[in-house]
């Protein structure tokens, strides 16, 4: 498939066979890292820069590692170590980078539209590594992969997504891609944690754990986004712990070999049991190994995509 997309804004861009071509990518990249060595040379001369004005651990390094070992050349760039702290506008931060003519800019911020209004103004690629709430499409693509990998194909599956739905993109990223590949989505939260307009999303919507997780075949659990709440959300952690944190007793009503995800990092004893996490059924660390194939294969589609024309 000859790659047409300039930038990655969110998986809404993409068609099922396109989403399907991004796993398919991914899963050939896998196997290189399987490998002694885990490094080819097909981006060998480019460069992407890494520009996470937001926190990020697993997906900056993932994203380092997935470019390092296609031989492109990184440059990481924080908010804290850039002249955004110094009062520069996103626009003029955007085309100093461009001025030194990197191939792709991997971006994560806390603002909505950020890699959007980037995108438009940049004339290489864009990917969003995760703009405010929402969207966040690697993440979403790297839990799609991995459920693919676990059972071959999402059609038919049904896969929960549980807590902080309204400060999630991951949440947002993921009911559209689990939709486009043919799963049947729920979302489970307390209601002052479910988005204004939640019942028109293309999910079944749930205020009760132990109905939303009757039959499913995979639970993803959400970080609780406490940086993002206003006061007053939820009555305190233990309280939310004790309705909404997922445990064994809940997954034994969910289907005989129900999966357990969760994008990290995972506040252990409340959103999810610690012995659940690292339990059989748990796929926690499958995404992390996931996230390096599958952001191998967007750099090499978007990074190679003007010599494909």
């Amino acid at each position: 498939m000859q790659w047409r997309h300039k930038d990655l804004l969110d998986v809404s861009q993409l068609s099922a066979d396109e989403a399907r071509h991004v796993l398919d990518t991914a899963r050939y990249f896998r196997e290189i890292n399987s490998r002694p060595v885990k490094k080819v040379p097909t981006l060998k001369g480019r460069s992407v820069v890494l520009f996470f004005a937001e926190p990020s651990t697993r997906t900056k390094t993932s994203f380092d590692v997935a470019g390092k070992r296609l031989s492109a050349d990184t440059f990481s760039l924080a908010k804290s170590g850039s002249s955004l702290s110094k009062g520069e506008s996103l626009k003029d931060t955007a085309l100093t980078l461009q001025a030194m003519n990197p191939d792709a800019i991997v971006l994560r911020h806390s603002v909505s539209g950020a890699a959007q209004f980037m995108a438009e103004r940049l004339e290489c690629s864009v990917i969003n590594a995760g703009d405010g709430r929402h969207a966040h499409p690697t993440q979403a693509l790297l839990d799609a992969f991995t459920l693919v990998g676990r059972w071959g194909d999402l059609k038919g599956r049904t896969v929960l997504i549980l807590g902080d739905v309204a400060h999630s993109r991951v949440a947002r990223s993921n009911v559209l891609l689990l939709n486009l590949l043919g799963a049947r989505v729920r979302l489970c939260g307390p209601r002052t944690l479910l988005p204004p307009g939640v019942d028109t999303w293309e999910a079944e919507v749930f205020s009760d754990l132990g109905k939303a997780v009757r039959g499913a075949d995979a639970v993803m659990c959400l970080r609780l986004q406490l940086e993002r709440m206003q006061a007053g959300l939820l009555p305190d952690l233990r309280e939310y712990s004790r309705t909404f944190g997922l445990c064994e007793r809940h997954m034994g009503k969910a289907a005989p070999d129900a999966l357990v995800l969760h994008p990290g990092p995972i506040n252990r004893g409340v959103e999810i049991a610690s012995d659940l996490a690292d339990s059989g059924r748990s796929v926690i660390l499958d995404q992390v190994a996931s996230g390096v194939a599958v952001r191998m294969a967007l750099l090499f589609l978007y990074m190679t995509r003007k010599s494909a024309e």
